[in-house]
């Protein structure tokens, strides 16, 4: 596990490292009542491993994803996609790293409902005013196994067919990094499986880079490594984790 310190950060290498966060640290409030929902996290993601974020509630986890994200601003210290400094970043720059360099799966499914499966994929590119790269396209449509679903509309999808999209949507912008909060949250067991399996195929077959927010320690099985945040901080990291090694290590948080 990386250790906390001030001094800056270099730039992280493109072809190694995909997220860094660097003496992250978020408050809210001020005086006695600040709650230091990051307190000095240092941590690496490295490109083409799974990530998964664990902890009970109030750790921190949600927090350090969306920050990691562009998603909220840290109060101090700063967070790295690839070779840039998002804490440098305009808004307009961050909002175009965040469409172009991130991927987003989201327990609610965050899919258009008057839009198409096929439109809802390369929705991003659409707004982007890119082309999308079709046989890509066409490979991750097959991998998560929607050719036959493309032409349907969310509400006439079930939950896992709706998260498919979500995760194909993910996958097709070719994504620097994706970040997947709960992903399997609403999802019966069956489902969930599928997703994550998708998810690990990405990360084994494409190199793709994930880190998921998860409470369930069976989905965070399916990542290489487990990081658990207690306090605002990392206070242990599980590799090549099992469900059995990852209750284990929540027992100790008393969740």
């Amino acid at each position: 596990m990386s250790t906390t310190t001030s001094e800056p950060a270099p730039a992280p290498t493109p072809t190694a490292i995909a997220a860094r966060a660097q003496d992250a640290q978020k408050v809210y409030g001020d005086g006695a009542t600040a709650v230091h929902a990051l307190a000095g996290v240092t941590v690496d993601f490295a490109a083409g491993q799974f990530t998964a974020i664990m902890g009970p509630s109030g750790s921190g986890k949600s927090t350090l994803m969306h920050c990691l994200a562009g998603l909220d601003d840290l109060t101090a210290g700063s967070v790295w996609i690839e070779g840039t400094d998002l804490t440098s970043l305009s808004e307009k720059e961050l909002t175009k790293l965040r469409r172009d360099r991130v991927g987003f799966i989201f327990q609610a499914f965050n899919l258009i409902p008057t839009l198409s499966a096929e439109e809802n994929i390369v929705l991003p590119m659409s707004l982007a005013g890119a082309s999308p790269d079709q046989a890509w396209v066409d490979q991750v449509v097959s991998t998560v196994n929607l050719g036959d679903r493309l032409s349907h509309r969310p509400s006439e999808l079930s939950g896992g067919q709706q998260q498919r999209v979500a995760v194909a949507r993910a996958l097709a912008s070719k994504p620097a990094i994706i970040f997947a909060d709960e992903p399997t949250g609403n999802l019966d067991s069956r489902s969930s499986s599928e997703i994550l399996g998708f998810m690990r195929r990405a990360v084994d077959d494409y190199g793709q880079t994930i880190v998921m927010v998860t409470h369930d320690p069976v989905a965070a099985s399916y990542a290489d490594r487990v990081l658990i945040l207690a306090d605002g901080k990392i206070v242990q990291e599980i590799q090549q984790p099992t469900t059995d090694s990852v209750v284990e290590a929540m027992k100790h948080l008393g969740d």
